[in-house]
């Protein structure tokens, strides 16, 4: 297959030296890249600012904020077969940008804006050839949550993944499918995870 995979997280610029982000550290991402090309697959990696390591024989594209992700999955999607959405993109991006850095002193408000639902305009897109697989940090127990967006971003796979495990060496995992199937993957290392959700991905074609 052709896998396109998305990781690390996405700054949303304040002024030109700070920003709005997360703590992902792309682990996940670099661990589905390494489990699919192992797999035999073509794989692009859309990763964030971050240095995870990543295979040599993946085709690397550095993306900064959730607007150059965006951009970048419906530029390459329909060039691939699946699709995992393992980023964690920001949801807020500042609504305006400094142009100049702002100097210290007093306070500051920030007005925010929606950032873009990448998944769900990959699903507005995908042909009927085509698989996409998200990831849903929630907080622990709120599978409705998951099962909602697994239909709302017309996606084949969801990974419930408890926000509890954020920034960990592990996770801990049930899979949620469009036909009501769910399927409990216990707390275990990213690399012992990604190989099982590559094989995962391949079974949606099936």
């Amino acid at each position: 297959m052709r896998v396109l995979i998305t990781a690390g997280p996405t700054y949303e610029p304040i002024d030109p030296v700070r920003f709005i982000g997360n703590r992902s550290s792309g682990q996940m991402g670099a661990a589905l890249a390494n489990a699919a090309t192992s797999a035999g697959h073509d794989v692009t990696l859309l990763l964030g600012p971050v240095t995870a390591t990543t295979p040599t024989n993946v085709r690397r594209i550095d993306v900064f904020s959730s607007r150059d992700m965006h951009v970048s999955v419906l530029r390459e999607f329909p060039n691939h077969d699946l699709l995992i959405m393992a980023a964690a993109v920001a949801d807020f991006r500042p609504k305006s940008v400094n142009e100049q850095k702002v100097e210290r002193g007093g306070t500051m408000t920030i007005e925010l804006e929606s950032t873009e639902d990448i998944l769900a305009a990959a699903g507005a897109i995908k042909r009927p050839d085509q698989r996409t697989v998200g990831f849903s940090l929630v907080k622990r127990g709120d599978l409705a949550r998951s099962r909602e967006k697994l239909r709302r971003k017309n996606a084949d796979l969801i990974v419930y993944n408890p926000l509890d495990t954020m920034s960990s060496k592990t996770i801990e995992s049930i899979l949620l499918y469009p036909d009501g199937r769910t399927e409990d993957l216990p707390l275990r290392d990213k690399a012992s995870f990604a190989k099982i959700l590559i094989e995962r991905g391949e079974q949606l074609f099936r």
